[in-house]
């Protein structure tokens, strides 16, 4: 049994295997979720590390949808700085595709899932429920069940801060439905990865999906609790939410996210 880790770990370009060797090779998991601050390029220098520790049978994206993973493996992988180009990276709305590169060269060929929801299905999850959105699936995941007052208090607050208190404090449970639906379909595509391909199965996920009190892991708990999981969170300052193992790195350069909001 792997207890929870937290290290603090100063990255540099390029990261070095020794950054993470508090981290084991082998993490007895027929799941691994690879957390990250979006925007962080030395939480995607990590991810790539843990995915040639780990040798994965097949990769899950919950930046990539169908489409794009399908393009993907199709690509030949043999020029990865246009790969980005030739799946409509930038026009996806995830920060830029050079921050991301080290994780698809880490990839070589093993298969990748794009699990990202369309637009139009987050938007019917915020307005009528991630159950209804689910389906028949929704009762597998816990969907169908309200949360405790008390997390559900607790995630609109985070979903109203994350925001930038730009939005009405009334409309962050419709967030929290959009996110507990991205939860349960990252799950539904990682378990059935892990059917078609094998374990391991790494999900490259943000860390609000890799929390494993919530997240994905405690969705696939629900759903398939013969499936062992492991949840490695990448995080910029020491933090409460549980990961099995979370890694401090440096915090990434960026603008305030919520000077346009105060504009």
């Amino acid at each position: 049994m792997i207890r929870p880790i937290a290290l603090l770990c100063c990255f540099a370009m390029p990261l070095c295997a020794q950054d993470l060797t508090g981290v084991p090779d082998d993490l007895g998991a027929q799941v691994v979720v690879l957390g990250e601050v979006h925007d962080n390029p030395l939480h995607h220098l990590g991810q790539a590390e843990m995915i040639r520790r780990l040798d994965p049978r097949a990769v899950v994206f919950e930046m990539l949808t169908p489409g794009q993973a399908k393009q993907v493996n199709a690509d030949p992988r043999t020029d990865l700085d246009g790969l980005g180009a030739r799946i409509g990276w930038a026009t996806s709305g995830w920060p830029e595709y050079a921050i991301y590169q080290p994780v698809f060269e880490a990839l070589g060929i093993r298969p990748v899932i794009g699990a990202a929801a369309s637009k139009d299905t987050v938007r019917q999850a915020f307005s009528d429920g991630a159950s209804a959105v689910m389906g028949p699936d929704g009762d597998r995941f816990g969907l169908v069940d309200a949360l405790p007052a008390d997390q559900l208090e607790q995630r609109k607050k985070m979903q109203f801060d994350a925001h930038c208190e730009a939005m009405p404090l009334d409309m962050m449970g419709g967030m929290v439905e959009a996110q507990r639906y991205r939860d349960a379909a990252f799950a539904q595509a990682v378990l059935a990865a892990l059917e078609t391909y094998g374990a391991p199965i790494v999900l490259i996920a943000g860390n609000g999906h890799a929390r494993t009190d919530w997240g994905v892991p405690a969705m696939i708990a629900l759903a398939a609790p013969e499936v062992s999981v492991k949840a490695i969170g990448f995080v910029e300052a020491p933090t409460e939410t549980p990961f099995d193992i979370t890694v401090v790195t440096d915090p990434a350069e960026r603008d305030d996210p919520c000077a346009r909001f105060n504009k």
